[in-house]
């Protein structure tokens, strides 16, 4: 595989005359490849496909089957990849090639599976998740025979490690006593000195103050900041710059967008049918306030489950906690499913597996069909949590129309709030033109459906029929939009404050509210077809307890389960669920409470592994047994407990990790650390880390002198309002497609649009998660798309324009100096605006060449003048230089 550098980015460029390249594969040397399956990948395994292989494949093709069907075996990867008598039930990344896919479409008669007798063909969602999986190259952690634990001890299960209250260990001594700056220098030297290895030296006060810059705010420093930096001598210079970081608006920014990894944020509804969320940007913004604010994180944790119910001291603040409730509403959903109840489940699933994962760090969802295989967890806690959520009533916002069963109202905000709104007005006009045309489209709609049911009644299912009942769902979709349109704005025209939320569900003695369930203006009581057809009455109607479901089977109710919380936590300051409300606030309060070791640790081993590339648990999103052991778990039980005893200070725990010794240390190699931990484990030197897709894109716009500092209002999805992703059913006539989520924009990357399924390229390409999972750990990967992203990009190209601009404007030379005028002053300004260092000799003289061997022939204008020749070849040769800097590898990583 071919090794890229800059140096021969730049020979490449010169060789096309500065045409668009499309090359095979940048691979940076010196980086460390990709683990064969990324935690992701495993999650989505775990979630989507073991759960369906175990329940109805098993049986007859598991190893411990009495009889293994067709000699096929699916409990292992192995098994699966090599096949039975037919051949290789999947082929990593090929839909064609494997037989499961074939099978589970029930293409081949012979072939088709499960069987009718264990269920029939599976539900579409499941098969797209099948196919999905495969394309992904069937990432499958399986090792050997199937995992089955024949007899669960309850209590061995309960003595893992992160189950235990964190301890504080003494600060370990060491020998070199000279080293350390922080107490976790103690816990981190301490593991070294007993492997006799020792930290390598520290980095150089240009790699360290890049470093430190993107880390806290995700932009590389300016010229004068790192002049500031290098010119002072004193003790506490680095602290200075951290401390000017942390109080940046741009921090927030920054450690925001690692929480909206973690909250699975996205502005669609994703699935088989994917709605815009056009509100979705307020938790957004919230979030980073939050982080901004250095909001306490047990706080932060508190308002997302359960702001609506938390006491506030004015209006603003109350607006506030119910925003902060979006973290349960902007998770994907199936709007499209056709039973209400197998809904209400699978939304309280979602919601579950975000708070076990993202704040709790353990897997739940595992035990919807059955006890938990390897955790403390048993069916029946998983349907007490359930009860809470299914008490809980999810607005979310979409409109309703074909293929979303499910419409929601949002939650409205006071105007006294002060909060911002999209910059639109609804005239008197246009509110009284759309209420004339509901009017008249509900009309119509009512005589369509009233028809079309009296004719399947009278037995006729001739074709008029069938168009009719085209013609009246296309209406339900109009109408929806158009009400959804009239919602968006108050009385006099100004847009209403709306917000996505949760608030828990009336009593069980108490009607549900029926403005939250009005179609087209009419009640469903009067309007019994259009109620079954688009989704009638909640499932879960009240506040209730949830049944146990046999399997996780809608179908197979059991025995209620009153609502609660993880009983291998419970102890005497549980707290107990007061009747007629859904738990929320009790399972806040649990959750939080100093008794439960998980929140903190979780959140402790996060901020570790977002400065340092690697959590103390790898595993960052699962410390449960299936999870990793921490590598220094003496560590991390210190910073857990600092963490609490500070108050939940995210920005004083980020402080000390960054001015600690460990996180100052250079990225070269020492044989002897690498021979005895490859891994880097423990710290001994820090890891190379590629920047994630924002930080890539915003350095272009920043160090370009684009980058738009101001934070806008909503976002594009925001601006198209309601509709489907990729449809052209939007309000407007033009749905909400790649256009409208386009990243040709300055402002910064967290406020691009994050539609499910339809990403914007620059941030797709660099591995943002899949906005659906819980994602505490982003995947790294190298790929020729990226290459060919970086040198054909117009994004790419223009900011590479404007980055040749600046540098030819800092040192100006007149209209017709040419090619050679202050050549190398201005490349060593280019070096230092992209690398933050200056070129060193060899690149100084390579890019020299570059610009003697780039074609002067390259003339845009239509002048014969020698000097404006000259000029334009100038640019031409400037824009593409900085294209290379920016395909770099130095560019996109961190040293």
């Amino acid at each position: 595989m071919k090794t890229l550098t800059f140096l021969s980015i730049l020979a490449l460029i010169a060789a096309s005359g500065g045409s668009p390249l499309a090359i095979g594969e940048v691979k940076e040397s010196g980086v460390a490849g990709a683990q064969p399956f990324a935690q992701d990948q495993i999650d989505f395994f775990e979630k989507k496909i073991r759960p369906v292989l175990s329940e109805k494949c098993y049986k007859c093709h598991a190893e411990n089957s009495e009889k293994i069907k067709g000699g096929l075996t699916l409990d292992t990867r192995e098994g699966m990849r090599r096949g039975g008598e037919s051949g290789p039930a999947v082929v990593p990344g090929s839909l064609k090639d494997s037989l499961l896919i074939d099978a589970i479409h029930y293409t081949n008669k012979d072939f088709s599976m499960p069987p009718q007798k264990s269920g029939g063909k599976l539900p579409d969602a499941v098969i797209q998740d099948f196919e999905k999986w495969v394309q992904m190259g069937a990432p499958d952690p399986r090792n050997g025979a199937a995992k089955v634990v024949k007899k669960y001890d309850t209590e061995k299960a309960r003595s893992w490690w992160s189950f235990q209250l964190p301890v504080k260990a003494p600060i370990p001594t060491v020998q070199d006593a000279a080293w350390p700056k922080t107490d976790s220098d103690h816990y981190l030297l301490a593991a070294l000195e007993a492997k006799g290895l020792k930290p390598v030296a520290d980095a150089d006060k240009l790699t360290l103050i890049r470093r430190v810059y993107f880390d806290l705010i995700g932009l590389p420093p300016s010229l004068p900041e790192i002049e500031a930096f290098v010119k002072d001598t004193t003790p506490a210079a680095l602290a200075k710059v951290v401390d000017r970081l942390l109080a940046s608006p741009r921090f927030g920014e920054r450690w925001g967008r690692h929480w909206l990894d973690v909250a699975r944020y996205a502005e669609s509804s994703g699935k088989e049918a994917n709605f815009s969320y056009p509100h979705a940007w307020r938790y957004r913004d919230y979030v980073i306030a939050a982080f901004n604010k250095d909001k306490p994180y047990d706080q932060f944790l508190r308002e997302q489950l359960a702001g609506d119910l938390l006491p506030a001291g004015s209006e603003p603040e109350m607006a506030e906690h119910k925003i902060a409730t979006g973290y349960l509403a902007i998770g994907a959903k199936s709007q499209n499913e056709g039973n209400a109840r197998q809904f209400a489940l699978d939304v309280a699933d979602e919601q579950i597996d975000a708070i076990s994962e993202g704040m709790l760090g353990i897997t739940i969802a595992c035990a919807r069909c059955h006890d938990h295989k390897f955790d403390p967890i048993p069916q029946r806690d998983y349907y007490s949590l359930a009860g809470i959520f299914l008490s809980t009533e999810t607005r979310y916002g979409t409109a309703m129309g074909q293929q979303n069963r499910h419409s929601t109202p949002l939650i409205e905000l006071p105007a006294s709030s002060g909060l911002p709104t999209i910059p639109e007005i609804l005239y008197p006009q246009q509110r009284a033109t759309l209420e004339m045309e509901v009017a008249q489209m509900t009309r119509e709609r009512d005589t369509l459906l009233a028809e079309r049911i009296a004719a399947r009644r009278s037995g006729n299912t001739d074709n008029a029929g069938v168009l009719k009942g085209v013609k009246a769902l296309v209406l339900i979709t109009q109408v929806g939009l158009k009400e959804s349109t009239l919602n968006f704005f108050d009385a006099s025209g100004r847009p209403k404050i709306l917000a996505m939320g949760v608030q828990d569900r009336p009593a069980a003695s108490q009607n549900p509210s029926e403005g939250a369930y009005d179609f087209g203006g009419m009640k469903q009581a009067g309007k019994g077809a259009l109620a079954r057809a688009y989704g009638g009455l909640p499932a879960f109607p009240n506040i209730t307890d949830s049944p146990l479901y046999a399997r996780g089977e809608v179908d197979k109710p059991g025995e209620k389960v009153p609502r609660g919380f993880l009983t291998m936590f419970a102890s005497s300051e549980t707290p107990a669920i007061r009747p007629g409300t859904s738990g929320r606030l009790e399972l806040a309060e649990w959750l939080t409470s100093p008794a439960n070791p998980l929140p903190a640790r979780v959140m402790t081993n996060r901020i570790w592994h977002w400065l340092f590339g690697k959590g103390i648990v790898e595993s960052v999103d699962n410390l449960g047994s299936t999870g990793h052991k921490p590598s220094n778990q003496a560590l991390l039980d210190y910073l857990a407990l600092r963490f609490q005893q500070e108050g939940y200070s995210v920005k004083r725990m980020v402080r000390e990790l960054v001015l600690s010794h460990a996180y100052q240390l250079s990225s070269v190699f020492d044989e002897k650390c690498f021979a005895a931990d490859p891994e880097n484990a423990l710290v001994w030197r820090m890891s190379k880390r590629r920047l994630d897709a924002e930080c890539i894109r915003d350095a272009m716009l920043a160090v370009s002198g684009d980058l738009q500092t101001q934070p806008p209002v909503g976002s594009a999805i925001a601006m198209a309002r309601d509709g489907m992703i990729n449809s052209p059913r939007g309000p407007r006539g033009g749905g909400i497609s790649e256009e409208t989520i386009s990243a040709e924009t300055a402002v910064r990357s967290v406020y691009l649009p994050v539609a499910r399924d339809l990403l914007p390229d620059s941030l797709a390409l660099f591995d943002l998660p899949e906005p659906s999972l819980v994602s505490g750990e982003r995947e790294t990967t190298n790929v020729p798309s990226q290459a060919l992203y970086l040198l054909n990009s117009p994004f790419v190209g223009n900011r590479a324009a404007r980055l040749g601009e600046r540098v030819m404007v800092g040192y100006p030379a007149g209209p017709n100096a040419g090619l050679a005028a202050f050549l190398r002053e201005r490349i060593e300004y280019a070096y230092w605006l992209a690398f933050s260092r200056p070129p060193d000799n060899v690149e100084r003289t390579a890019a020299m060449n570059f610009f003697n061997r780039f074609p002067a022939g390259w003339a845009q204008g239509s002048s014969g003048l020698a000097g404006v020749r000259d000029a334009e070849a100038a640019k031409a040769a400037w824009t593409n230089f900085c294209r290379a800097l920016f395909a770099s590898a130095e560019f996109r990583y961190l040293n």
